[in-house]
């Protein structure tokens, strides 16, 4: 190949091949005189470190050997005697490297083949490590190309300076391309792999459809209009999230474009698929009413802890409110990113009345009175015998019946009922073996101390192990679907700030942690100033040791 050639033909054999492969004529030089380095070793021994530079504008060959100087030589291919290397340079001193220069190189068949390969590989690395740059810093664009191939339902991509792949499953439904069809993909990740950067596409990546939308609608490539979240079921339905940072500019109308002009260029690209915009709101209660749409809300409920809403809606809207197979729903809910309870207002009326059965049976049963007093603290608003032992005495002497004297009489009622639950709570406390240092941890109950026994958690030093997650549960979502896992005091309604502080108390007085350190760490994150370090070391890939031209 190159090796053979005289110097003017090897100077344009490495201009034409930088050329062709898009890369810096310097590394197709460098990667030839890798190539002579090779053959010259086999040459002059596998041992011999040999060096060889290709003069980039005369096409010049130099080749040198590189001898380490040594007290007493060992190798004579690789070393040199100190007195021999003072004797060609003066300023030799051991430790360093004599170059010595070698004869030119005659390359037999073998040796050519073998730099030939040494060039291809370099060539094909330097080919590869550029697409890998080129591409790794696109990762969110959309990209034009030519499908090149489908293999097994994926569908290999010609981007003119790399090739990208878009896998069966980020593919739209239904969706079919043929060598030669015009494709448009997301680029969702560039990876450097064995085999070369791997650029995956997607057709059905939420992002994609909030690209599009950037290329048609030009407020939102202006950045006036905002996309803030995107849920898609690919090939069947959307749902866009969008807000205006111009009051004068309609979000939902500037997408839609002059009669659905702009949409309906997105729906085309995506193979037909229907798309809601949504107005973006702050307030997550009217953020999610919006999402359900086209259904309508008659209430809400939101629980901000768990992230989770109750929906009400008239009867006749709920089919429309869940969708065909849960579709509107499950698109809002990841939207929003709140899982979503449906439900009728019939059935949110028989839930009602179902709690109200329940307060109203408890107090009954607790306080020892007839079912119009039991009704009557349930309408009232009093939802447990905490409530009604504890509040102001005119809190239930005002009650439409009732006088000071009946209020008194419930109230203490009230409290016999919890003193003797007590008793009965802690009996079951000591039975289960926890710990009586746990009750000095603030915050924590008789009832949650059953809880965490029956959870194995019976010491300080088990509740200092714990995670805030072990307490108060946690949600995960997969698949868009919000799965909800309880701790062991999720039914005590702790908040997660004070289930941690229950933890720390308990690593303090575990010996774990001190005072000082725990308000020493509190200091320190509400400062928030970690940082991170990042070192880079450079190895050298030189010998070790000054190099002296003998």
């Amino acid at each position: 190949m190159a090796i053979s050639a005289n110097r003017l033909e090897l100077l344009q054999i490495a201009d034409a091949v930088a050329r062709e492969k898009s890369i810096d004529r310097t590394i197709v030089i460098t990667a030839m005189e890798d190539a002579i380095q090779k053959a010259a070793r086999s040459r002059y021994g596998t041992e011999t470190e040999v060096r060889a530079e290709i003069n980039p504008k005369t096409g010049e060959i130099r080749l040198q050997r590189l001898l380490q100087v040594v007290d007493h030589v060992e190798n004579v291919s690789t070393e040199i005697a100190l007195a021999d290397a003072q004797a060609r340079n003066p300023e030799a001193n051991l430790g360093d490297f004599i170059a010595e220069p070698l004869p030119p190189l005659d390359f037999g068949r073998i040796a050519a083949q073998s730099a030939k390969q040494v060039i291809v590989q370099k060539v094909r690395e330097a080919e590869r490590d550029r697409q890998y740059d080129e591409f790794k810093d696109r990762v969110g664009e959309v990209v034009n190309g030519v499908v090149k191939r489908a293999e097994y339902g994926n569908v290999i991509v010609d981007l003119g300076r790399g090739e990208g792949i878009v896998r069966r499953d980020e593919l739209i439904p239904r969706e079919a391309f043929r060598t030669g069809d015009r494709i448009r993909a997301y680029i969702y990740d560039v990876r450097r792999e064995q085999r070369g950067p791997q650029i995956f596409l997607s057709r059905t990546h939420p992002q994609f459809m909030a690209k599009l939308f950037a290329q048609e609608v030009p407020e939102i490539y202006d950045g006036v209009i905002e996309i803030r979240s995107v849920a898609r079921d690919p090939g069947s339905r959307a749902k866009i999230a969008v807000i205006s940072k111009d009051s004068s500019i309609d979000p939902v109308g500037a997408c839609v474009g002059m009669r659905g002009s702009r949409v309906q260029a997105v729906v085309g690209e995506l193979q037909g698929e229907k798309i809601d915009i949504i107005p973006w709101n702050d307030d997550p209660a009217t953020f999610i009413v919006n999402a359900l749409q086209p259904a309508e809300v008659a209430k809400v409920v939101l629980d901000e802890d768990a992230e989770r809403i109750e929906v009400v809606v008239p009867d006749e809207q709920l089919s429309l409110a869940i969708g065909r197979r849960g579709q509107n729903v499950r698109l809002a809910s990841q939207l929003t990113g709140w899982a979503i309870d449906i439900m009728t207002e019939q059935e949110e009326s028989e839930r009602r009345q179902k709690e109200f059965q329940e307060r109203s049976n408890l107090f009954m049963e607790a306080l020892n009175v007839d079912e119009m007093v039991g009704q009557l603290l349930a309408t009232e608003g009093f939802t447990s015998v905490e409530e009604v032992a504890y509040v102001e005495l005119d809190e239930i002497s005002m009650i439409e019946g009732f006088d000071d004297e009946t209020a008194e009489e419930i109230q203490a009622r009230a409290r016999d009922y919890l003193e003797e639950l007590e008793g009965k709570l802690d009996a079951e406390r000591v039975e289960l073996g926890v710990a009586d240092e746990l009750r000095g941890i603030d915050g924590l109950t008789t009832a949650m101390l059953v809880a965490l026994g029956k959870d194995e958690v019976k010491s300080v030093e088990d509740l200092a192990g714990c995670a805030t997650d072990d307490l108060v549960g946690w949600t995960e979502r997969k698949d868009g679907e919000t799965k909800r896992y309880d701790g062991a005091l999720t039914a005590f309604d702790v908040s997660r700030a004070e289930a941690e502080a229950m933890i720390m108390a308990a690593r303090v007085s575990a010996g774990w942690i001190t005072e000082e350190e725990l308000q020493a760490q509190a200091v320190e994150e509400s400062e928030d100033e970690a940082a991170e370090e990042v070192v880079e070391e450079a190895a050298s890939e030189e010998p070790a040791g000054a190099i002296l031209n003998g």
